[in-house]
């Protein structure tokens, strides 16, 4: 049987098809999807279950002159297979490579470089209003939302205006499949519950939005249908779309907990990781957590949308009445923690660190000012590796740094990641843990120690490299180079580097040359707040990363081009020694 595939390339391309094709289609790309997403990860069950409602919108829509936006950009995969890219997906979120998300710089078919959830509906927003500013009414603008980006209240926002504004004809392209990562929960998913069963008046039409549906998913001609009538309707309007995540895959419809949503290199045959699952940071966080929660009863967790990768799993099944999913709304998870620690409990919030950028003035304002029990588990902190400049849990520290009271933690192995975390809890305020995404680093345990700080080796007083979490090692590595050509040199671990703390002051202030060492913004993060600290102290070199959008790549790659492998320090460091002797 002859394939399709290779002959639609393009928007056009697909439109040229014969209705009766299309089926057959979207056969072949769910097992290009399967094949080239196996090989080498990304987000799978997503995209499987928007096969169909992707062909419809690019067969009513004419892309890029409609502009359709993807909330949650991962579910664009589809997207860009009928948009010219799908030769590329062997390189699919490597260096260099295809992005696994929406990216301007590959295609003008991309309108922004999205993978943050709930804010397609405020660009698409802005677009309308553009638009309508320069009256241009011929052309539509469609935004494509997850029905779990619909628990951020950001959504809601932006439904507010759409609702008000009949003149500006949004398509609201909502794919319904129950899901974020884990179920969609709240109120709103009640909502859309009661529609799957009982169509009728709808929250949306109350705000002034029109409501076409529900609409199979994957019957790609009444998609079509229901589309072109939005597109009719000439108002905004909401066209509700149910979809099955992992559709048309066994191994992901079976997969009750997440339907594949995120894989690792994978067997396509049967769905299962290639490579032996090896324990990781967010393993040895969600162990501990429960051994906690075991002794301390006060103790709960939040997570927003993301109890199975954030570890909080775990220990809802332990406790399940003391985890709460508060759905993929960190500024509310945020401030009903601080509303849980204002009446005796000490909650947990687990959230990537990239997502905490979202709730900060709940940090300030929330938690910090009221000097609350509050403790963040910073999972993906640093740099998480292929999903890119959004996902990279950079920006921590140096906003972290800005918080009164705030006391941040940064372990350079599971075994300080046990103890700090039991520290956190203990403490009457706000607190933080940072851990990276990655394989759990075996232990390195303390050669002394100096007040609270561990002194992991003790070399000399010609250089002090002050550790930060997981860049011990590449630091240990660093100093052997260095002394092996006759400098002095010792490495600490602050293990609490917000903020800095009065040993750590005394030691830096007393050493000649001091080099800090973080996988955080170099210009704001953990090194800047030593610096300031001990001004005008002794010389300070503070390595780190760049102040700028880093992208995708493995771990590895990234923090080699930073400069952060023992070699890179070292270099580093005679670099600033050649320049100004001791």
């Amino acid at each position: 049987m002859k394939t399709l595939l290779p002959y639609v390339s393009t928007p056009d391309d697909l439109q040229a098809l014969p209705a009766r094709l299309l089926p057959g289609l979207a056969r072949e790309i769910r097992d290009f999807l399967i094949d080239k997403v196996s090989a080498r990860g990304g987000h799978l069950g997503s995209n499987l279950g928007i096969v169909e409602l992707t062909i419809a919108l690019h067969r009513v829509f004419d892309s890029p002159e409609d502009l359709i936006v993807f909330d949650t950009g991962h579910q664009a995969y589809v997207h860009k297979i009928l948009t010219g890219r799908r030769t590329s997906f062997d390189a699919l979120r490597c260096r260099g490579g295809l992005s696994g998300y929406p990216s301007r710089e590959e295609s003008p078919h991309d309108h922004l470089a999205s993978s943050h959830a709930s804010t397609a509906l405020s660009y698409a927003d802005g677009m309308a209003k553009a638009r309508a500013l320069a009256g241009d009414d011929r052309r539509a603008v469609v935004a494509v939302v997850g029905d779990g980006a619909l628990t951020g209240g950001v959504a809601w926002e932006a439904l507010n205006n759409l609702g008000a504004a009949r003149h500006r004809p949004v398509i609201v392209v909502l794919n319904d499949n129950g899901r974020s990562y884990a179920p969609t929960v709240g109120g709103c998913a009640g909502h859309l519950d009661r529609l799957r069963a009982a169509p009728g008046i709808t929250v949306f039409e109350n705000l002034g939005l029109r409501y076409l549906g529900p609409v199979d998913g994957h019957d790609i001609e009444a998609l079509e249908q229901a589309m072109r009538a939005a597109r009719e309707l000439r108002e905004p309007v909401v066209v509700h779309c149910l979809t099955r995540k992992g559709h048309g895959y066994e191994p992901a419809e079976q997969d009750l907990d997440e339907h594949l949503h995120a894989i690792p290199v994978t067997d396509p045959a049967t769905g299962q990781p290639v490579a032996p699952r090896t324990p990781t940071w967010t393993h040895a966080f969600a162990e501990h957590l429960c051994a906690l929660g075991e002794r301390r009863h006060d103790l709960v967790a939040i997570t927003a949308a993301m109890p199975g990768p954030t570890g909080l799993a775990a220990f809802g099944r332990r406790f399940p009445g003391r985890m709460f999913d508060v759905g993929i709304a960190e500024q509310h998870a945020l401030a009903s923690a601080a509303g849980m620690a204002m009446s005796g409990l000490h909650p947990v919030v687990a959230i990537y660190a990239t997502f905490l950028n979202r709730a900060i003035d709940q940090v300030l304002m929330d938690i910090a000012l009221h000097r609350l029990p509050v403790t963040l588990a910073l999972d993906r902190a640093g740099i998480t590796g292929p999903d890119g400049p959004s996902h990279h849990g950079m920006w921590d520290l140096a906003a972290l740094a800005l918080v009164p009271g705030m006391r941040v933690a940064a372990p350079r192995d599971v075994v300080r990641l046990h103890e700090l975390l039991e520290e956190a809890v203990e403490h009457g305020g706000p607190t933080a843990l940072r851990f990276p995404k990655a394989a759990a680093e075996a232990e390195i345990p303390p050669a002394g120690s100096v007040g609270a700080l561990d002194v992991l080796a003790a070399g000399g007083g010609d250089v002090l490299i002050v550790a930060i979490g997981p860049m011990a090692g590449p630091c240990l590595s660093a100093a052997a180079m260095l002394a092996a050509t006759g400098l002095g040199v010792t490495v600490v671990d602050p293990r609490w580097v917000i903020p800095v703390s009065a040993d750590l002051g005394k030691l830096v202030c007393a050493s000649r040359l001091v080099v800090t060492v973080e996988d955080g913004v170099a210009s704001s993060g953990a090194g800047a707040l030593v610096r300031q600290v001990c001004a005008p102290g002794p010389r300070m070199l503070n390595l780190g990363l760049p102040c700028e959008f880093i992208g995708q790549g493995s771990r590895s790659e990234l923090l080699a081009e930073a400069g952060l492998t023992g070699q890179g320090i070292a270099y580093a460091i005679r670099k600033e020694l050649n320049r100004w002797p001791l």
